[in-house]
């Protein structure tokens, strides 16, 4: 029981401590365990959790959606994918489809691979910067 309370509490640590770009990274991580559970739901016949892990997918990306700029090219973009991997996910709902949900989760990777790269190389700058001062 406290080992669970001192994870949880480093939980809330990480998240109240992350930079908006460790946060979306989270974001994606969240997206792909869900979908891989969901995956293990249909396997196994568990309907309820396959709904409930979908939906908390389908909710991440939803989050994403949101927070785009769109005064930002890129997100113009980006956007039509995420509203592509929503409809994937409703898709793979409705008709148990574990193809469906390996294509969004091909796509979430991808996301977070390149956050991950963007993360890497903007602390590299900023490492840069600050020993040249």
């Amino acid at each position: 029981m406290v080992a669970n309370k001192a994870y949880q509490t480093y939980q809330n640590n990480s998240v109240n401590t992350a930079s908006s770009g460790e946060l979306t990274l989270m974001l994606y991580n969240g997206c792909m365990k869900f979908i891989k559970q969901a995956k293990k739901d249909i396997q196994a016949d568990n309907f309820a959790g396959k709904n409930k892990n979908i939906q908390k997918a389908q909710d991440i990306i939803h989050e994403l959606m949101i927070t785009l700029d769109l005064k930002i090219a890129i997100s113009k973009q980006i956007l039509p994918l995420y509203e592509y991997m929503q409809y994937q996910l409703k898709e793979a709902n409705v008709h148990n489809d574990t193809s469906k949900l390996d294509e969004v989760l091909g796509f979430v990777t991808e996301f977070r691979d390149t956050w991950k790269q963007v993360i890497i190389k903007n602390r590299q700058q900023q490492y840069n910067e600050g020993a040249s001062v």
